[in-house]
């Protein structure tokens, strides 16, 4: 059974899902997901399907070929196709923070995470315990402003030779360069605080307690240039009270950052997410 997702988005127009349907069944597929959505202000048209096609002379790369030829160019898309049969290959960042790396390595193993992880970064050696219970490759690539640029061509050549396809920030203390963002074009996904209001620097929580919020969050998107910017994939809040104590704000948004990066994992690597103009439109 060939499995493919196609993920499309054009400027609206009359016809698409007709000539896309009937593109699937000429092909001998079935359609087993599809949904779209059309973004009026802007008059862009999405879709994503899954289809699947049982016929021993499938190809993908001929179906590829003529999608384009028939379609694609036809109305103008941006289009990507992908087969379900390929896991993708996600490199984890680190620095000194356990709980995100422990929880996505325990998704992982019990096979929750459809993904493989050729190896783990880290700019510290704190963690390579947990990689190596997990027999995982650790690589510990130290960062200093005057090494950042030489650390950051370690990664880059570590991601090409395991044909790497994303890259996550499970709580890794450090900024990522252009040179890294380039290679891999919302496909590095980070994860973070948020808070109403925003508290910046060493201590977020503690800030925040002391100002008394109601709310605290987290937030998972994509790295752009512009830092903690980038298109938003997933976000969840829980409420707090004067009774709670500073350890105990740490504690919640630690589970809130474990879920939040997780679920944005989930639909990034199910291929739920299409980028445009710095906002994300997220497929159920």
């Amino acid at each position: 059974m060939n499995k493919l997702t196609i993920l499309i988005h054009c400027s609206d127009q009359s016809g698409i899902i007709a000539s896309v349907t009937n593109f699937i069944a000429t092909n001998k597929g079935n359609i087993v997901y599809i949904d779209q959505y059309v973004d009026r202000e802007q008059n862009i048209f999405f879709m994503r399907l899954e289809s699947e096609f049982e016929s021993t002379t499938f190809k993908t790369e001929a179906f590829k070929h003529t999608f384009k030829q028939d379609l694609a160019d036809r109305f103008k898309m941006k289009w990507r196709i992908y087969s379900t049969e390929t896991k993708p290959k996600m490199a984890l960042f680190v620095s000194k923070y356990d709980h995100c790396l422990y929880d996505i390595l325990g998704r992982y193993n019990s096979g929750e995470l459809e993904v493989d992880i050729p190896f783990i970064i880290s700019n510290h050696s704190t963690l390579k315990p947990i990689a190596d219970s997990f027999n995982i490759p650790f690589y510990h690539i130290p960062v200093t402003k005057e090494t950042k640029a030489q650390a950051e061509d370690q990664q880059l050549e570590l991601c090409k030779k395991h044909g790497i396809n994303f890259i996550v920030l499970a709580r890794y203390m450090q900024i990522v360069s252009s040179k890294i963002i380039s290679q891999y074009p919302n496909k590095v996904i980070n994860i973070h605080h948020s808070f109403l209001p925003a508290f910046v620097g060493a201590k977020p929580y503690h800030s925040a307690y002391k100002r008394g919020v109601k709310i605290i969050g987290a937030t998972s998107h994509y790295v752009t240039e512009a830092l903690d910017a980038g298109p938003i994939i997933e976000q969840d809040v829980a409420r707090v009270s004067h009774t709670h104590a500073i350890a105990d704000l740490i504690a919640k948004g630690r589970d809130l950052e474990k879920i939040v990066l997780a679920n944005a994992i989930k639909l990034h690597i199910k291929r739920k997410v299409m980028v445009f103009n710095n906002k994300t439109v997220i497929f159920s």
